[in-house]
């Protein structure tokens, strides 16, 4: 990554009086100069004596010239240009792998129509019910934690179903062990049977294999007696490696989703952790979204706007300068406008980005005001989504109760007035309404800290 230019570095207006401080408080003469010699500072009485070099990334960015005591003035300006270039680089670093994941997960989704493990095997249990005898069928999956294949879906074992197999025990065990399809018609009498079956006469097992790795077993039986045939098992055996590849891709499409969710979550986190007073502020206005979302019945696919959004709802803040985000002190009426441009920034980082464009509602939208009187669009009523309407009513609530270098945070009964007195005007009533119906509540009065709610 190319470092800042040390003439960017001393243009940030809280570097300049760092610099005077210390040539104060050292009394010494300086001259600054970038990299090619330019001089970007100057004081009265300033000689070209020792000259002593800023780098960034292990290049030369500039020079600071005097007397030997300058040497600390250079390596605080070494430091603080070393940190911007770490900040820039976890964000790109950050900004690629979001992109790289998201390109697989878009990949993933085209590869099949069914991306859901378990409705894979409620759909395979489906089909073989149609084709062949049985009275209880099983789909199990490999989990690589217990090396034991766990239970997915079944039909007809009601709680009965074995909830496991281990590799090389039973029939079942001995097909994982061997990748080969089996179909034993008479069960009581196979030496691998093992008591607690009784109920299952004849069975055909088969491996799910993806790639020539078993990575689930699949197995139907018959209470009554009866004949498998080798068409049987030959139809068997094709349902499970359709199962198999759909479960394949399904589980890389599940871990690549939880990449996906972590990756946005470590952005939202990275621009979360500008600010230290803000520690977890993002999980918990996601969780009380949520919360909010599930009283108000939104359906799946707004629940996952509501949750992405909720996550990401504060991104644009990467665009604020420090000086006026970390600002401790009440802002003034230019740098309150530049922290209400943030919703128009996270909306420009996030529609550069196919599969977040339907949160970009709830990122740009969620200071927005139920009256109309909100920013930056001035959107009234159900004229806002309904997840910037939700997100409004969590972030607000988390601000006031957080406590701040400025202020400390409200206790939960003045919060909660708070959020009644404003219901109508600032906020959407019903949006409040579920929040106060909403496991949220339970949350609070049940735990000692805001920190270990689990909702």
């Amino acid at each position: 990554m190319i470092p800042d230019s040390l003439s960017k570095l001393i243009k940030k207006r809280a570097l300049m009086p760092i610099i005077h401080r210390l040539v104060s408080d050292l009394e010494v003469s300086i001259i600054i100069e970038d990299e090619v010699g330019r001089v970007l500072m100057a004081t009265d009485g300033a000689e070209e004596l020792n000259r002593y070099p800023v780098t960034s990334d292990g290049e030369v960015i500039g020079w600071v010239i005097g007397t030997e005591k300058v040497a600390v003035i250079a390596s605080i300006l070494t430091g603080i240009a070393e940190t911007e270039a770490q900040k820039r680089a976890l964000v790109s670093e950050t900004l690629y792998k979001y992109k790289e994941i998201t390109l697989l997960y878009d990949v993933v989704e085209k590869v099949s129509s069914c991306l859901d493990t378990k409705e894979i095997a409620r759909l395979v249990i489906e089909e073989a019910r149609k084709v062949i005898r049985l009275t209880s069928i099983s789909v199990l999956l490999f989990n690589r934690e217990t090396d034991t294949m766990e239970l997915l879906g079944e039909y007809g074992h009601g709680e009965d179903a074995p909830p496991t197999v281990t590799r090389g025990v039973g029939i079942a065990g001995s097909v994982w062990a061997s990748g080969r399809a089996e179909i034993v018609n008479d069960v009581h009498s196979d030496p691998r049977f093992v008591e607690g079956a009784v109920s299952i006469r004849s069975l055909i097992c088969a491996p799910l294999k993806a790639k020539d790795t078993v990575v689930g077993i699949i197995k139907l039986g018959n209470c009554e007696p009866v004949t498998y045939t080798a068409e049987d098992l030959k139809l068997f055996s094709t349902l499970a490696s359709l199962a198999a590849v759909a479960i394949e891709n399904a589980s890389l499409y599940e871990q690549l989703k939880d990449a996906f969710y972590m990756t946005i979550y470590t952005l939202a986190e990275t621009i979360e952790k500008r600010d230290p007073y803000t520690g977890n502020h993002t999980k918990r206005v996601m969780e009380y979204s949520l919360a909010i979302g599930k009283t108000l019945g939104l359906p799946e696919e707004d629940m996952a706007r509501l949750q992405l959004g909720a996550v990401l709802h504060d991104i644009g803040k990467i665009g604020i300068r420090d000086n006026v985000l970390l600002k401790e002190s009440a802002l003034t009426d230019e740098e309150f406008a530049q922290i209400k441009m943030h919703p128009v920034y996270g909306e420009e980082i996030i529609s550069r980005i196919s599969q977040l464009k339907s949160t970009i509602p709830g990122v740009k939208h969620h200071h927005e005001k139920f009256d109309g009187k909100g920013y930056p669009d001035g959107l009234k009523g159900n004229n806002i989504d309904i997840t910037a309407r939700i997100i409004s009513v969590a972030d607000t609530f988390d601000a006031m109760t957080s406590t701040r270098p400025y202020r400390l945070g409200l206790t939960l009964d003045v919060a909660f007035e708070e959020l009644k007195k404003y219901s109508g005007s600032q906020f959407d009533p019903e949006v409040v309404d579920a929040f106060f119906a909403s496991d949220v509540m339970e949350a609070f009065f049940s735990s000692n800290s805001r920190g270990k709610i689990v909702l």
